[in-house]
């Protein structure tokens, strides 16, 4: 079950979720760096504090579940899952390796508290649709919680299943859309833009609440408490998240549409480690490539954040 923590130590664990999805991908030199970086307030808050889940037992029946449409985010729910005592640390250094249990993308036959395996957008969303229906079927009271990125939105797919959803009247279904304004081939106005958002999924029959700061834990935490008040009402409910992509990290930040899937130096990774923690995190480029890495939430408490 998740535990009560107060939002100084929700922030310091995201720092912490940031911190070791930047040196995964770091040591292994190429990844998705920007949408991981983006939804890393979003995944503290689900997994620290809203839901229903137990460590040692990962496949517990009538718990909450959580799908990573943007299956390309998995690093960061892979450093989220570990902070939250599912694997040991050391097998985030294995992140997409040969024989790792941590592939890019996420899969739930590999990686403990995985709950569907993901990357071909729309997949996840549809999975996740079917999750809440069979829920509601068994009476278990589990939340089934996803998301999507605001790219992977113009997939007809993610509307087929929102037309669902709304229709079966899934109140056991909370949705965030990670809204960093970035997909592959550019800024997703210019690519298909989006808007009216909100209005779209209001006419789907959902439940829509927007925050400001998605990258704000205290904003975003307050927003899944919103939305788990609503459960009852009948309707799925969407969260749309305005975030940043690369969000603490101001080299993956700078590269815009580019960080979707970016090459990262053991140099880039020392100053982004040092950027994260807000001072030097006493992390060597010969670390990096070793993948010798001081647990973050120990610094933290040395230094006194």
């Amino acid at each position: 079950m998740a535990d009560t923590y107060t939002i100084t130590e929700l922030e310091r664990i995201a720092r912490a979720v940031r911190f070791d999805t930047v040196a995964a991908i770091g040591h292994l030199g190429v990844g998705h760096l920007g949408g991981c970086l983006s939804v890393v307030e979003l995944l503290t808050v689900l997994y620290f504090d809203a839901m229903r889940i137990d460590p040692a037992d990962p496949k517990m029946e009538g718990r909450d579940r959580f799908i990573c449409s943007k299956g390309h985010a998995g690093p960061a729910v892979y450093a989220a899952l570990q902070r939250r005592g599912f694997f040991p640390r050391e097998m985030l250094w294995t992140l997409n390796q040969g024989g790792t249990e941590l592939p890019s993308h996420c899969d739930m036959l590999r990686t403990p508290g995985i709950d569907m395996t993901t990357g071909s957008l729309g997949q996840g969303f549809s999975c996740a649709v079917g999750a809440a229906i069979g829920a509601k079927w068994a009476h278990d009271s589990a939340t089934v919680y996803t998301v999507i990125g605001d790219g992977e939105s113009q997939e007809g797919q993610i509307w087929e299943a929102a037309m669902l959803a709304g229709n079966q009247e899934l109140g056991n279904l909370i949705a965030f859309t990670d809204r960093n304004r970035y997909q592959l081939d550019g800024d997703v106005q210019e690519v298909n833009g989006l808007d009216p958002l909100a209005d779209k999924w209001m006419a789907f029959n959902w439940n829509v609440i927007e925050v400001a700061d998605g990258n704000d834990v205290a904003e975003v935490r307050e927003a899944v408490q919103r939305a788990r008040a609503l459960r009852t009402g009948g309707r799925p409910t969407m969260v749309i998240l305005n975030t940043v992509k690369g969000k603490g990290v101001s080299y993956a930040v700078g590269l815009g549409a580019a960080n979707h899937n970016a090459n990262i130096s053991p140099e880039e990774t020392v100053r982004a480690l040092t950027e994260i923690l807000g001072t030097d995190a006493g992390v060597t480029e010969e670390d990096v490539r070793t993948a010798h890495f001081p647990d973050p939430e120990a610094l933290m408490e040395r230094r006194a954040f």
